[in-house]
């Protein structure tokens, strides 16, 4: 009879103890996270709709940023080539100039010497020009030998070398060879303005000696300046010769300028290569060196696309809700594209879900809450 008894008594607590293990094995089920319900009411509350995605074609854009320049041909160097004093100026930085206009004299007593070298020569040029002829009369008539017409025309060749050479010298420095021959020598030398624009930088001053490599004046011609933007190597490939771009300034971000690729550069430098545009149109207020912002359009894409609202932000990651049940939603995250007039673009393939476009961010509050309290 003991020995019964003591077979129930194991028995039950057997069975207590498999009870209580069951027990303990349900509420050790994990628990979905990312899932949320909601009572009729609460989905009234909160205004949820529910919706399902678009489908279109967007214009990805590429941001970049770049400065302002000009190419080399409107940007001048002003140098005097053989050297001189400064005597006179009235150039100063943002100076308007037209292209032949006056901007510098120069004098040297260079200037002197090379005026009358020219004179020297011009008078032993135009001297042998006749002892040629004279010396070709004669040796036609046998008075004179072959020899003394050969030194005659050798003569003549070697001054009108040296005498064009002068010439060419005298031009660099604007003096025209026929005031000259009028008797004009002077001391003081023009510089003119090469082209249309405007002095950037003056290196000098009045009384300074200036050599021939040294920089007089920095003229820029701002009619053709253009965007010069970084782009990274990665990106390259998605370029291309008069691709839109619009930029702006970080003064005036709502005003855009409208440019177009000219040039994309393959020579890559640290990662980086660079990408020349060419503005529509001039505006005077934009000037070498300025930096800007811009944004490629570089080709068009079909997407899907939620409602802004659709979609909120945990942790550094973009998320949406993916209606599961009437009310019940799972939470799952996405990869965001460019957003435009209140629509994102998203890469996930969402085609067929039913969305929460509307209340999506009361979701998250009540999931992470109860999830908090858990």
């Amino acid at each position: 009879m003991k020995y019964y008894l003591y077979l129930g008594a194991l028995a039950l607590t057997m069975t207590f103890a498999c009870s209580s293990n069951e027990t303990k094995e349900e509420k050790a089920v994990p628990i979905n996270e990312n899932e949320v319900s909601l009572t009729v009411e609460q989905a009234k509350n909160i205004d949820l709709q529910i919706g399902e995605v678009g489908f279109g074609e967007v214009n990805e854009t590429l941001k970049l940023q770049g400065k302002i320049d000009v190419p080399p041909q409107n940007l001048v160097s002003v140098s005097i080539p053989l050297g001189g004093y400064l005597k006179t100026t009235k150039m100063l930085p943002g100076t308007q100039v037209r292209k032949g206009q006056l901007i510098a004299v120069m004098e040297d007593p260079q200037y002197i010497q090379l005026q009358q070298d020219y004179l020297s020569i011009h008078n032993k040029l135009n001297y042998a020009s006749k002892e040629l002829a004279r010396q070709k009369e004669l040796n036609l008539s046998k008075a004179n030998s072959d020899k003394t017409l050969q030194q005659a025309e050798i003569e003549y060749q070697n001054l009108k070398v040296e005498h064009t050479a002068l010439i060419e010298k005298l031009k660099l420095i604007n003096i025209r060879t026929a005031q000259l021959e009028e008797g004009k020598i002077s001391k003081a030398v023009n510089v003119y303005s090469p082209i249309n624009g405007y002095v950037s930088k003056v290196n000098v001053n009045i009384g300074k000696y200036v050599t021939p490599s040294d920089v007089i004046f920095e003229l820029i011609n701002p009619s053709d300046i253009h965007l010069n933007l970084t782009i990274f190597e990665k990106d390259l490939h998605q370029i291309g010769i008069g691709q839109r771009v619009l930029a702006y300034t970080n003064v005036q971000p709502d005003k855009k300028y409208e440019t177009e690729v000219i040039l994309v550069s393959h020579n890559v430098e640290g990662g980086r290569s660079e990408v020349h545009c060419h503005f529509e149109k001039y505006d005077k207020s934009l000037v070498p060196g300025m930096y800007m912002n811009a944004e490629l359009q570089f080709k068009n894409q079909k997407v899907q696309f939620l409602p802004e609202d659709a979609i909120v932000s945990f942790e550094n990651k973009d998320y949406v809700f993916v209606e599961t049940s009437p009310r019940k939603f799972v939470m799952m995250a996405v990869q965001t594209g460019e957003t435009s007039e209140g629509k994102t673009a998203i890469t996930n393939d969402l085609k067929g879900k039913k969305v929460a476009v509307k209340g999506a961010y009361s979701l998250l509050m009540k999931l992470k809450n109860t999830t908090d309290e858990e």
